[in-house]
């Protein structure tokens, strides 16, 4: 079986000053090709450390990937490292930075170019790799059977490197992994009604839990991924979201382009997040008109046309209100469907009657309108993350069946 180890180096990332995400990035992108991600692990810009860390898994894994330390500072010890760990001298490799230093004009040449001492050096005998995008050079190596990839910890450096260099470096592993992304249920509730593939031999379950959205995770042989896969389908056929979509927001634009569909958003208490959501996946600009971030009450009414004693009557969080902003949206914007929602995110603003976490929805459809009120829990940040992830589900299922229905 093949097999992966990765590492991301940086005293900041074990100071929580920064987030690890390439080596996250790359275990999906590996796992995609049916390779076992073994261990990620954060390592400390220590040259020992990085060193014992590496010699436990050199002969035990196939691949070795390194995230960071190959920048100009001190702390950039990546490369210092790994030279040792493969008993090497580091060399000046001018011929293989001439090509960056090309890129760069004016006052950041001279500063890549005063760097070349540092990023251009790679441990002899070791493959330097272009980087496309930045000015530390990239390197493979081989040590005791496994290949040893360092690449700059730059997110963005970092994919197009792995893009170009090193994925169509690896060849295809045995097994395959399938995603099957499941909203409307509850984690503990769909684990009961799956429970069926623990009867798969030889295929491995994660359940991984979302807003809204819980992910079963399939790894195994393929015709046996491929019976697990069409054994959750036939129960839960129309809680699956379409193949393609990673994202509730990736459904909603499927559905909606399949259908010939528009879509417009008024938001209240989320404040623009169900546009960023959408507008997040490439692409929605064809069906996605735009959207009304209306979080006061006159703008509400000025705006969406929301009657005053609608307001007065019923209170900006409530089905009431959420349907005239949705059909305020919808004869704005002149869409097919139209999403709102207005509640009460915290900490403050909730009553006995109307607690924090209160969220009112409707959707203005060619046929009708439909509302929902549900009561979220958790902090701000958390409501109102499933306040999004709850209205892009029932869009999407109402762009898939076009239907009106009452609250």
């Amino acid at each position: 079986m093949k097999k992966a180890a990765l590492f991301a180096v940086g005293d900041e990332l074990l100071a929580g000053i920064g987030r690890e995400g390439n080596c996250a990035w790359l275990a999906g992108k590996l796992s995609e090709i049916g390779w076992e991600v073994v261990v990620i692990q954060v390592l400390p810009d220590e040259v020992e450390a990085i060193v014992s860390d590496l010699e436990q898994w050199v002969g035990k894994v196939s691949l070795i990937v390194l995230s960071g330390g190959l920048g100009p500072t001190h702390d950039d010890l990546t490369r210092e490292a790994i030279a040792k760990l493969l008993g090497s001298p580091l060399m000046l490799r001018e011929d293989l930075y001439t090509p960056i230093l090309a890129r760069y004009s004016g006052p950041i040449r001279g500063a890549v170019e005063m760097s070349k001492g540092k990023q251009a050096m790679i441990p002899e005998g070791a493959e330097g790799i272009y980087n496309p995008l930045g000015s530390a050079l990239a390197f493979k190596a081989n040590h005791k059977g496994t290949h040893i990839f360092a690449l700059p910890g730059v997110p963005r450096e970092f994919k197009a490197i792995a893009e170009e260099s090193l994925l169509p470096f690896l060849s295809r592993g045995e097994n395959v992994r399938e995603v099957i992304k499941v909203v409307g249920w509850p984690e503990s509730t769909l684990k009961d009604k799956v429970k069926g593939l623990l009867d798969f031999e030889g295929v491995k379950l994660s359940i991984l839990p979302s807003p809204n959205c819980v992910t079963l995770s399939l790894w195994g042989k393929p015709e046996v991924v491929t019976g697990a896969v069409d054994y959750v389908q036939s129960l839960i056929p129309e809680d699956i979201l379409p193949q393609g979509a990673s994202s509730l927001a990736e459904a909603v634009l499927i559905e909606a382009e399949k259908k010939h569909k528009t879509v417009s958003f008024a938001e209240s208490c989320t404040g623009g997040l169900l546009g960023a959501a959408l507008t997040e996946v490439p692409g929605a600009s064809r069906i996605f008109l735009g959207e009304v971030v209306c979080y006061s009450n006159n703008s509400k009414k000025e705006i969406l046309n929301v009657p005053e004693e609608i307001i007065i009557k019923y209170g900006a969080v409530s089905c009431q209100c959420a349907r005239a902003m949705a059909l305020g949206a919808k004869a704005l914007f002149g869409s097919s469907f139209a999403l709102s929602v207005t509640g009460i995110a915290g900490p403050d603003g909730g009553t006995a009657e109307k607690p924090v976490g209160t969220v009112c929805f409707a959707i203005a459809t060619p046929k009708g309108v439909e509302t929902f009120e549900r009561k979220f829990f958790g902090d701000r940040s958390n409501i109102r993350s499933w306040a999004v992830a709850f209205g892009l589900e029932k869009l999407w299922r109402a762009i898939r069946r076009e239907y009106g229905g009452g609250c």
